[in-house]
């Protein structure tokens, strides 16, 4: 009997009677489900039944005999209240009569319970919260129904109060008043009216920021003041369409809710810009005091505070971007359901938004890791992948690089939160430099480090003189190299002063010593310039040179005295060569200047008168035969150069005979 009590407690509120001032409930009335209860009084009050929605109240507050008098007007205001203060989504309440939440997946811990205490609605006034509450009654063995509570009921007059019709209401014609589809049909006139003298206000604000950024001088004031016109005028639009739903009119709870929402996004949005924008007002100001692009030569405690002032810039978009999600999701009421799903089981979805979002989360982590830790500031030079960089910009998800050559490159922030990286700005912006030079073997150290000393003080960019060395580091067969370190200010001064040093080094080599350049060297003698310059070395050399010059004269003068030991051998070689060579290349040319020649020459005859053709064939016969000795001498001095350069007197006789002998024959064929 103690368990059946039990199970009836969480079921329902046992009454022993409900509303006695009234009669009985018409056939209208239904109040076995949420959902029929709130339809019912919604329709009833619609349509002025104020009599008959009475009975979906609890008015055990009020006497007998005032339940029914001020029940309608208390049902009135209540119906009132609800269409203009809350939308209510009739699909959204429970269908079933013990309210129980159908979960077919099973993630909600309260599926299946039965309920007897719903909240429709929640209400803020004055930092008060007042609830619009449904419960469940059961008089005696009669069938449980569901009806507003008495704490709702007490508070029904303060509700009409907030959400009411406003004076202005009164001054619309009642034949305006009627509905429209979801709204009444003078609030498709006013709205937008409205809409139109907001956005006329919202102008007028925006071109009076301008005119007074313009009037103000030159400075980070006209800055900020021209930058946040746009959010100026949208929160003056909607702070006046605020008062607007406050004071002077009152919309369906469709409008009314769907504008709070919009209103809160856009305050939110703008109140987050205008600091936004006093931050980057800031930050501008801070780069124009720096002179220019922030580099690492700007003092360090300045560009800490410029890379805490990103820190806080990423630290009002979070809390905007945060306290505007949990507005709206507040007021769209989902977080029952979707809290509830998360927190109960790690479901697919869940999981599917944590990986996807993976490296967002992460690249927002690691920035404000790097804004704590700062491992790197705004304007320090880093090495990244090669190339000198100076950090222009951290942000949510990326860093912005400046590289050396005015280029940009975007970098996730996880890169440097999770990746070893050089940072030359770290500890100090100085840093140690060297150069390199090859000169040849005989170049003078002592006068190149003389030079390069005396070239580097002259540098402003150079300091800690007493640091500057120069030495040999390596040597070839045919050249040194020369290294020369300094000490500068910063990574890039000393960049252009390590250039500047170089080439002045190169030019004093080059006007100076330009035997000093490395060069290759090709041996033409077998005289090793390494044992000096030694007299016992030269009389030996001179000796050797003397000897084998007086061998060659020697060789020549019995060549040239006595050719007539060889005589037979060359006559018997040479003849066969001429033979074979000489001969046919004499003939050759031979032949072809003689028939050249014989060619112009009776061309010419052949054009005079006969009668003088003996005496002319006797003239051709000499110009033939001297034509043809020269030739023939031509010819055989281009067939026998090989070997005319190897025989003796001897065989030059022997040439010229059968050089005679081909002219011979070729004279002959020209007279014939």
């Amino acid at each position: 009997m103690a368990q059946v009590q039990e199970d009836e407690d969480t079921r329902w509120f046992s009454v022993d009677a409900l509303n006695t001032g009234l009669s009985e409930p018409p056939d209208d009335v239904r109040q076995k489900t949420p959902r029929e209860a709130i339809r019912s009084l919604m329709e009833l009050t619609e349509k002025e039944d104020f009599a008959a929605a009475v009975h979906i109240l609890n008015l055990s507050e009020l006497s007998p005999a005032e339940q029914q008098e001020k029940g309608e007007r208390l049902v009135r205001e209540l119906g009132v209240a609800l269409r203009r203060g809350e939308w209510l989504s009739m699909s959204g309440l429970s269908g079933r009569q013990d309210a129980a939440i159908e979960d077919p997946s099973g993630q909600n811990p309260q599926a299946g319970v039965p309920r007897r205490n719903l909240k429709l609605a929640s209400f803020q006034e004055d930092g008060e919260t007042y609830d619009v509450r449904l419960a469940r009654y059961r008089v005696g063995d009669e069938e449980p129904v569901w009806m507003i509570m008495p704490e709702t009921v007490s508070s029904i007059p303060l509700l009409y109060e907030m959400y009411g019709p406003s004076r202005f209401e009164s001054y619309i014609p009642d034949r305006f008043k009627g509905s429209l589809g979801m709204l009444k049909i003078w609030e498709w006139v006013v709205i937008p009216i409205i809409l139109a003298v907001i956005g006329l206000l919202g102008w007028g604000v925006y071109s009076l920021a301008g005119l007074i950024s313009r009037w103000l001088p030159e400075g980070s004031r006209s800055l900020f003041t021209g930058r946040i016109r746009g959010p100026l005028a949208f929160i003056v639009m909607s702070l006046a369409i605020q008062v607007l739903l406050d004071y002077v009119v009152s919309f369906s709870a469709v409008i009314t809710s769907t504008l709070r929402v919009v209103l809160m996004v856009v305050l939110g949005w703008s109140a987050g810009t205008i600091a936004l924008r006093l931050v980057d007002t800031i930050m501008v100001r801070m780069m124009r005091r720096l002179v220019g692009e922030i580099d690492d030569t700007s003092p360090k405690e300045e560009r800490r505070l410029l890379t805490s002032l990103y820190a806080l810039r990423r630290i009002v978009i979070l809390i905007m971007v945060t306290g505007v999600s949990v507005y709206v999701l507040s007021q769209i009421q989902i977080f029952e359901t979707l809290g509830l799903s998360i927190l109960a089981s790690a479901s697919v979805l869940a999981v599917l938004v944590g990986i996807a979002g993976q490296a967002v989360l992460g690249n927002i982590l690691s920035s404000f890791q790097l804004s704590l830790a700062k491992p790197i500031r705004i304007g320090d030079l880093v090495m990244f992948e090669g190339q000198w960089c100076y950090v222009e910009g951290i942000f949510y998800t990326f860093i912005r690089l400046r590289v050396w050559n005015e280029r940009r490159l975007i970098v996730p922030v996880t890169y440097f939160a999770s990746k070893a990286f050089e940072n030359m700005s770290a500890q100090n912006t100085q840093e140690y430099r060297s150069l390199e030079m090859k000169l040849h073997l005989s170049a003078d150290i002592a006068c190149i480090r003389e030079k390069f000393i005396e070239f580097a003080k002259e540098e402003d960019s150079v300091i800690e003189h007493d640091r500057l060395l120069c030495y040999v580091t390596g040597q070839t067969d045919m050249a040194q190299t020369i290294a020369c370190y300094l000490m500068t200010t910063d990574p890039m001064s000393g960049w252009t002063a390590e250039m500047l040093i170089r080439e002045r080094l190169m030019a004093f080599v080059r006007d100076n010593h330009p035997e000093w350049w490395p060069r290759e060297v090709m041996a033409i003698g077998r005289h090793d310039i390494a044992l000096g310059n030694a007299p016992a070395t030269r009389e030996a050399s001179a000796g050797s040179d003397s000897e084998q010059g007086d061998s060659e004269e020697g060789f020549k003068k019995d060549a040239s005295e006595s050719p007539e030991s060889g005589e037979k051998d060359d006559q018997e070689r040479n003849d066969e060569e001429n033979a074979e060579n000489g001969g046919k290349g004499a003939n050759d040319g031979a032949d072809e200047d003689v028939d050249e020649n014989n060619e112009k020459g009776f061309k010419k005859d052949a054009s005079e008168s006969p009668e003088s053709g003996e005496k002319d064939d006797e003239d051709d016969e000499d110009n033939v035969e001297k034509g043809a000795r020269g030739n023939a001498d031509k010819g055989a001095e281009k067939g026998f150069k090989k070997n005319a350069s190897e025989s003796t007197e001897s065989d030059e006789e022997d040439d010229e005979k059968g050089a005679e002998e081909t002219f011979k024959r070729n004279a002959k064929k020209g007279d014939a």
